[in-house]
């Protein structure tokens, strides 16, 4: 179920891979991902203050880049056409491959396109694929209509299938969904339809704290969020949130934040870029019909004057999955990049804290429940949230305390075990908040 939101009907934005699970009809097979993913995503927003006070060489995180991992994924293709899409699982790079023997030749392609370090040490394990990366990509950009029915959650390339999903809210919703594939002549064996449960939006670090960092409270009107992370933006500097933490999701209303409550001396910035949400996105991304598209769900807030801001830090509590919010230290933003399924990520967030979790599903087509929106090629983690959360960090620990950005944070399924976010490269594209500066000094990103 959404999470409370006294002004508009809660979002819903979330994935789920739980056990299989069948409706009545015999041949559409609703599974429950292992994961749990969610139907009508959370997004996780706001909760009210009356109750709450070119390939690389190198590896590819080491430069902007507003390529999705699709892309990627893509550009493996061009070099190993038999290529199917890869995920992490028990230390070991996990590779579907039409053509098993080709290996050496795939292993090659994701080295040119990733770098060396994408090979774990655990080595590359081959599983034998139905399809190719091409064509499952070209089945799935034919696939956007399915967000005209009423009950679709979310549509995915699954990495970890070879296949593609429809994530669906009911029965009738699968007939519907199975119907209007078999329209494109997509082969049924070829799509998963998998039953999941709603999004919603989120919405302590909750102390005053200066300077400012990455997951501490803010609030807005009578709402509350997390920053996401600090930041340079066409030379003016500010912080990053979540678009649905402003006054109106999409769109520049000037909201204005204080941190971490509206009292004296906390005014700390204004919303200065928040692009609209338009029906030429989901029609570029082949979802057509009344749905309004953004590739991420985030805003950019002008810092206030004589506000103090720690470029490139995040806060970090004293222990992970565990609820504390007591401040012991930072994290440090060395780099930026994609996350692939089966990595570990995590989130520092005003509600719960710093958790962590693993990718299980990218680059998937979100619809938010009870509205026309659809976020283009977010991901899904599973990972403690609450609401209050959106906006959060998410990143990765390369060493110690330095971290990769990996993106914002702004939904999760009503049960808080899973959080989806918008990635970086996403968040950068020219048509969302451009390129923003959030490294830590002596680093580039």
């Amino acid at each position: 179920m959404p999470l409370p939101d006294s002004r508009n009907p809660v979002l819903s934005f979330y994935k789920d891979y739980s056990s299989p699970t069948a409706f009545s009809r015999k041949n559409i097979l609703l599974k429950k991902s292992t994961t749990s993913l969610i139907l009508a995503l959370l997004v996780i927003t706001i909760t009210s203050t009356s109750i709450l006070p070119s390939y690389a060489t190198n590896s590819i995180s080491q430069a902007k880049s507003s390529k999705q991992l699709d892309d990627y994924f893509t550009d493996v293709t061009a070099l190993s056409p038999s290529f199917g899409g890869m995920f992490l699982a028990n230390g070991a790079l996990n590779i579907y491959l039409k053509n098993p023997s080709e290996k050496a030749k795939a292993v090659d392609a994701i080295t040119a396109v990733f770098g060396r370090e994408r090979i774990p040490a655990g080595g590359v394990q081959v599983l034998k694929g139905d399809y190719d990366f091409h064509q499952l990509k070209e089945w799935y950009n034919r696939i956007g209509s399915v967000f005209n029915i009423h009950g679709v959650v979310y549509t995915d390339i699954d990495e970890r299938a070879n296949r593609l999903t429809v994530g669906v809210e009911n029965q009738a919703a699968a007939e519907a969904a199975q119907q209007q594939l078999a329209t494109q002549r997509i082969p049924s064996a070829a799509v998963n339809i998998i039953a999941t449960e709603g999004i919603v939006p989120l919405v302590t670090l909750q102390d005053r704290v200066r300077p400012i960092q990455g997951g501490l409270q803010i609030q807005f009107s009578n709402f509350l969020c997390s920053i996401s992370f600090n930041g340079i933006r066409s030379g003016t500097a500010g912080f990053l949130t979540a678009s649905h933490c402003t006054d109106i999701q999409g769109g520049v209303e000037s909201t204005q934040y204080y941190q971490p409550l509206t009292a004296g001396g906390n005014f700390i910035g204004t919303e200065i870029a928040d692009p609209v949400y338009t029906k030429a996105k989901c029609q570029g991304a082949g979802i057509h019909g009344n749905k309004v598209c953004r590739y991420s769900d985030s805003s950019f807030e002008q810092l206030a004057s004589g506000v103090t801001q720690d470029l490139g830090s995040i806060e970090k509590t004293d222990s992970v999955n565990t609820g504390s919010l007591n401040i012991a230290g930072s994290f440090r933003i060395t780099s930026e990049g994609p996350s692939v399924v089966g990595q570990t990520v995590n989130k520092v967030g005003r509600t719960t804290g710093w958790t962590q979790g693993v990718v299980t599903n990218t680059c998937v087509n979100t619809g938010v429940s009870g509205s026309k929106i659809v976020q283009l090629c977010q991901d899904f983690v599973s990972a403690n949230v609450g609401p209050g959360d959106s906006g959060s960090d998410v990143f990765s620990i390369t060493s110690g305390n330095d971290v990769q950005l990996r993106g914002v944070l702004w939904g999760g399924n009503g049960a808080g075990t899973q959080f989806v976010y918008s990635p970086i490269a996403n968040v950068e594209r020219s048509d969302e908040l451009g390129p923003i500066s959030t490294c830590a000094a002596g680093f580039s990103c």
